[in-house]
């Protein structure tokens, strides 16, 4: 099969689509014939070694943690899915034309293959985040870097939740925020007091780690009403750095749930095929994404 893998850190120029062996589901496992690949930036974090301490790697290595496709294999101990049934979900190494899935879901009806592809790890990290920081109904949540997939999710839950939400994003992205539910208004010089100006801000969460977690703190008043998922130095402000998942089953049915009542719906900006996987990562760490970008298979 191919996959996409790098055997050795670095830039983008280290990813290589190679024939490698097809891997088998395990118990508790199912392995799909995946259609399309989720592109995340702890993905590109991976491939540059960011992660060592938290993710060890051994190299070569694949790519990519999110995917969907069609069931084509079950491990032992897995029941209510069978072969052919389409899915979506996390795994290892999902830039592939085959992958083994350790949480995975049906998909919703509607959905296509490229959009699936894009909701697992950002609606988990999505849902774990507004949990930690502590916003409630009738609160206001500041989303600093707010159009991209997170952010796409973080807008719509917490609108589902009765939480008001005001988004920063470049100035293309703005009609999109509104889009979604949010009170938008632009990054750049001036942003903190245009945000005043939008109402008192109750909590905050760093999406783009472009250096602004003094002025989230400033904003909110107390460090732990912010929370960053983009900037290693947070913890040195006395923010926390949200870095571990948590139950990705549960995610996956809380999104399935959200996506059936029409209260939940990522777009996919832009998709590649395997042998673009380095150009997704080149314009994924350059951020200013609207919603999701996808690997094709």
């Amino acid at each position: 099969m191919k996959k996409v893998s790098f055997a050795e850190f670095g830039g983008p120029d280290v990813l290589h689509l190679i024939d490698a062996e097809e891997p088998h589901a395990g118990p508790g496992q199912v392995r799909i014939a995946v259609r399309a690949a989720g592109v995340n930036p702890f993905d590109w974090r991976v491939r540059e070694g960011q992660m060592l301490a938290a993710h060890p790697v051994e190299l070569p290595a694949g790519v990519g943690q999110d995917a969907s496709g069609v069931v084509d294999e079950v491990g032992e101990g897995v029941d209510g899915v069978e072969i052919g049934d389409p899915v979506f979900g996390e795994g290892a190494s999902t830039y592939a034309e085959f992958a083994v899935l350790s949480a995975w879901a049906r998909m919703p009806e509607g959905l296509t293959f490229e959009e699936a592809a894009g909701y697992p790890s950002v609606v988990e990290t999505a849902l774990r985040i507004i949990h930690q920081v502590g916003v409630r109904s009738g609160q206001t949540l500041l989303v600093s870097g707010a159009s991209g997939g997170v952010g796409s999710a973080v807008l719509q839950i917490a609108r589902d939740r009765g939480i008001t939400v005001i988004g920063t994003a470049g100035a293309a992205n703005q009609d999109y925020l509104r889009g979604l539910g949010a009170l938008a208004t632009t990054y750049g010089e001036g942003w903190v007091e245009r945000v005043r100006q939008l109402g008192r801000v109750d909590a905050a969460l760093d999406l783009a780690g472009s250096g602004v977690i003094r002025e989230l703190v400033e904003l909110t008043g107390d460090p732990q009403k912010v929370i960053s998922i983009a900037d290693l130095a947070a913890p040195e402000l006395g923010v926390r750095f949200s870095g571990v998942a948590g139950s990705m089953p549960d995610a996956l049915a809380e999104t399935v749930g959200l996506i059936s009542r029409g209260r939940l719906h990522i777009p996919v900006e832009k998709s590649y095929t395997l042998a673009e996987a380095a150009a997704a990562h080149i314009d994924s760490r350059a951020g200013h994404t609207r919603g999701r970008r996808v690997v094709v298979v």
